[in-house]
């Protein structure tokens, strides 16, 4: 590939990874508020926590669904289409209407949002230089804990200044301006047909499909046994952290992971497969949680354990297009990782939180070892899988 044919791919590589963070801010502008959306909807009780997990949830019911209705659309049309809907949900969400329609949005929200982490590493694996593709999908995977390091560090004080309000519009902004940016720079890409249909029955065909695959579900299994034990981690671990360094440890283990991603993950994948890295981090990040059952709250082996679930984070995605070949079945694995993403993520904070009760923190610690361990050897078993297809 020409060198300036090199310089365009990572270009709009750049600009697509700019657009997920738009995605990712899709939660976390609502997460980093969530304690002063209680004066807006005083009479909400229990149901303003359906104001974060509704994205979720949607995920979770619409994550393979999202994989075959962005393939069927076209990677560029919709990924177009969910930034503009994004914006107008935005826009729609400043004006902070009665709670069960702001619910409504963030369902419709949640479409978006899939779309968008469906559509655009699927752009991503097709656009990028082979010798590069390990580097831009791991740059892709740093896009949520990017985004909301971004809107704790500037959101939040942004709210003081300007109020909840201007937070949404400014979101809408930021969608529309990369959803106009995209329209003029994206190129149109030439795919395959997409396979099966998109009735109920074609549907669930599809996820059995799938799931049943070794090559299409690898990455998925691998996200979900992140998912269940990341959030909880950084959730759940700082009270066991001595107060006088617990907000510097809990603040810098996403950035550990973030860079342990994009520096050593980024080496290793020129040298090692996603699957194997994967394998790697889990084992690691399992090895962290076992020393932290010994030497509950130490900081050095809190950020050990950051890194090492950072290795998984980039291999994650980079798993995706080196086990499918084909756009549409990537679409299909990226639509997977985010339904099984969204599953840990909900699921994993209040299973941890049973076991902390249960038996405290070394409970919490070998628990999360042994969900780490899964992780491993879930790659194992579908290694040997993918083996016996010759």
């Amino acid at each position: 590939m020409p060198a300036t044919d090199r310089a365009t791919a990572l270009r709009l590589v750049f600009l697509l990874w700019l657009a997920g963070l738009g995605a990712a801010a899709q939660y976390a502008k609502v997460s980093v508020i969530f304690d002063q959306l209680g004066a807006v909807y005083p009479e909400a009780g229990a149901a303003l926590g359906f104001t974060v997990s509704l994205v979720g949830f949607v995920g979770i019911l619409l994550g393979v669904t999202a994989g075959l209705l962005v393939a069927r659309i076209r990677y560029r049309r919709a990924l177009i289409w969910a930034l503009a809907a994004g914006a107008l949900i935005s826009l729609y969400q400043a004006s902070l209407p009665p709670l069960p329609l702001f619910l409504a949005s963030r369902v419709i929200e949640g479409m978006s949002h899939l779309m968008i982490v469906v559509a655009a590493p699927t752009l991503i694996a097709l656009l990028s230089p082979d010798d590069l593709r390990g580097f831009t999908l791991t740059l892709w995977g740093t896009f949520f804990g990017v985004a909301f390091t971004v809107l704790v560090w500037g959101g939040l004080p942004f709210v003081s200044a300007f109020g909840l309000t201007a937070l949404f519009v400014a979101h809408a902004a930021y969608m529309a301006a990369f959803a106009l940016v995209l329209t003029r720079a994206l190129p149109k890409v030439q795919a395959e047909e997409p396979e099966g249909d998109l009735t109920p029955r074609g549907i669930l065909r599809r996820h059995g499909v799938i799931y049943r695959s070794p090559f299409i579900s690898a990455p998925a299994t691998g996200w979900l046994f992140y998912t269940l034990s990341y959030v909880s981690i950084l959730t759940l671990l700082p009270p066991f952290i001595a107060p006088q360094i617990r907000a510097f440890v809990i603040g810098t283990m996403p950035l550990v992971s973030i860079v342990s991603s994009l520096a050593l993950g980024v080496w290793l994948l020129r040298r090692i497969s996603a699957v194997r890295l994967m394998q790697l981090g889990f084992l690691a990040a399992a090895l962290m949680a076992l020393l932290l059952a010994a030497l509950p709250g130490n900081p050095a082996v809190c950020l050990a354990l950051a890194a090492a679930l950072g290795l998984v984070q980039g291999a994650g995605f980079a798993a995706v297009p080196e086990l499918n070949d084909a756009a549409d079945t990537r679409a299909q694995a990226n639509g997977a990782l985010a339904q099984t993403g969204n599953i840990g993520n909900t699921l994993g904070t209040p299973l941890i939180l049973m076991v902390i009760s249960l038996g405290g923190h070394s409970a919490m610690m070998l628990t999360i070892a042994l969900i780490l361990g899964g992780g491993a050897i879930g790659q194992w078993a579908l290694a040997r899988r993918r083996a016996a297809y010759g």
